[in-house]
Order: structure tokens, then C-alpha cells, then sequence
């Protein structure tokens, strides 16, 4: 399974309602390093049925951007129960994301 657009439309049921822990990427086109990221996220994505992961693009999602206060990208959070349990700014290796989880 790929990573899955989030956006504000989708937000509540995708992350805040799920039943898995859910990896969200704030990232834009732009971003080098979230051009490093973006493939490691999609992998985990690829790999990993007992979580979701989401990508928000922070261009086009100002106000999920201003929302969680994003002030550098690439930001990984993972939400647990709706709830914001682990969140790390800039790229990180797999590894590290991995353990966010």
C-alpha cells in the first residue's frame, strides 16, 4: 500500500479516527530533504500493514500546516489514538522513523 493524501478534508477520519497508528510526512515538492524522506516513507508504507501513512503536503495544506505548527520540513508525527505520540524534524534514515513508531 502507498502513502495516502491527507488533507483537511480527510484528516479527521484518516488520522483522528483510526484504528492504527498513523505516520504522517509534512513535506513540499520543493524540499530536499523531503525529497530524501519521501521514498523511505513510501517504503514503510509498502512494508508496514499495521500502521497508515499519510503525506501532507504543506504547500497546498496551509492550514494543517499552521495547525501542528510546522516550522521546518520535512516533520514525521505519528498519532496514536488521535493523539500526537512522537514527532521528529528533518530527514531522518529508516531506521529512526521506524523507531518513531
Amino acid at each position: 500500500m502507498s502513502a495516502i493524501h491527507i488533507h483537511k478534508n480527510n484528516f479527521h477520519a484518516e488520522v483522528i479516527d483510526s484504528d492504527k497508528p498513523v505516520l504522517l510526512d509534512f513535506w513540499a515538492p520543493w524540499c530536499g530533504p523531503c525529497r530524501m524522506v519521501g521514498p523511505l516513507v513510501e517504503e514503510i508504507a509498502g512494508e508496514r500493514a499495521d500502521i497508515k501513512v499519510g503525506k501532507v503536503n504543506v504547500d497546498e495544506e496551509r492550514e494543517l500546516a499552521a495547525r501542528f505548527q510546522i516550522t521546518s520540513i520535512p516533520t514525521l508525527m505519528v498519532f496514536k489514538k488521535g493523539k500526537i505520540v512522537s514527532q521528529a524534524m528533518g530527514a531522518r534514515p529508516k531506521q529512526q522513523i521506524l523507531a518513531m513508531l
